[in-house]
């Protein structure tokens, strides 16, 4: 049986719209709340089943067209020797401040990359039904880069940007390895049983339009790029950005998925059935429960045309969204030819 996403991806005709939810398998769930009065996060992360069961969850509970593999945009990272812990974000032991940091990154055997998460994308396709694609992910280097030089998440990342300006020959050459191991990693994803990779760049937004140009879009347009000609389908989803978002735009990927703040009908305009678009309900509307929800969704239904769209948050569900918001979100967009009827 054909999946309903990849179809969407393709800008092909569906029978209705594709719908999945960023950070699905995770923190609003009861069933997910229980695992964590027992494991720490790393534990659930590092552990090829716990992962397979966290994975699972939401489509035993919902009936979404994707699963996303759960794992951490940090699980990658200890194969360049990078050690971090959670508290509750990533916390890197030794933060990149220069050259010498870099040359410290150990050289990767692609192998050795995240193995739980090949073994957890494994055996969640061996369970999913056939009609349900299997998505693997990874952060952008950029985003990866804010974590390894700032040491954790902090507002505007200052040091990041400090080091942008002040290394910059030290900063793109850890982008070029952050890049390299990423496009490695997203072919041993797809290898394992994903339909389709997303790209998470969560903090595009940091830099200027010139800056952004300069010192980002190489390496990732050469991960795009390398993951593309592997035939592997690529979303590419940026936050906080509005000011890139046509930059964005230019670079390689079959779906281009934005934050909440950005007017998706008119990113979908501009592609004129090109490309595919995903997105972008504001998360916070689901915690206000099921009627703004379906309030919210219709009006995203009516706004972008359903060609090429994929229904998703605007970011990841908020952890205290009601199990309720998610059903009437699924609800309208499954029963959205009756929204025409008088």
């Amino acid at each position: 049986m054909s999946k309903l996403l990849l179809q969407a991806i393709d800008c092909k005709s569906t029978a209705r719209r594709p719908v999945w939810i960023m950070r699905q398998a995770g923190r609003y769930l009861p069933e997910y709340r229980e695992l964590r009065r027992r494991y720490s996060f790393k534990e659930l992360a590092s552990s090829a089943d716990l992962a397979t069961e966290i994975t699972l969850l939401p489509c035993q509970r919902f009936p979404l067209d994707a699963a996303i593999v759960f794992a951490d945009i940090m699980s990658p990272l200890p194969a360049l020797g990078v050690e971090f812990e959670f508290d509750p974000g990533p916390v890197v032991a030794n933060p990149i401040r220069d050259q010498a940091g870099v040359d410290a990154l150990h050289d990767v055997d692609p192998e050795t990359i995240a193995p739980e998460v090949m073994t957890a994308l494994k055996q969640t396709r061996a369970e999913l039904p056939d009609e349900t694609a299997l998505l693997g992910f990874c952060g952008a280097p950029w985003t990866l880069a804010a974590y390894l030089v700032e040491g954790r998440g902090v507002k505007d990342f200052p040091t990041l940007r400090a080091f942008a300006a002040a290394e910059p020959a030290a900063l793109d050459a850890l982008l070029a390895r952050l890049a390299d191991l990423m496009v490695h990693y997203l072919l041993n994803q797809a290898r394992a049983g994903a339909d389709a990779v997303q790209i998470f760049d969560s903090w595009a937004g940091l830099l200027s339009l010139a800056d952004w140009e300069r010192l980002i879009r190489p390496h990732l347009q050469a991960l795009l790029e390398a993951v593309g000609n592997a035939g592997i389908p690529r979303i590419l989803f940026l936050q906080n950005a509005p000011h890139l978002v046509e930059a964005y735009a230019d670079l390689p990927a079959e779906v281009l998925a934005v934050d909440w703040r950005v007017d998706l009908a008119a990113v979908q305009g501009r592609f004129q059935d090109r490309r595919a678009v995903q997105g972008n309900i504001d998360p916070a509307i689901l915690l206000g429960g099921a009627a703004p929800t379906r309030a919210a969704v219709t009006e995203l239904l009516q706004r972008v045309d359903a060609l090429g769209h994929i229904v998703n948050l605007g970011h990841g569900i908020l952890p205290d969204t009601p199990l309720e918001s998610v059903e009437a979100l699924i609800e309208t967009v499954h029963n959205e030819s009756e929204l025409s009827r008088p």
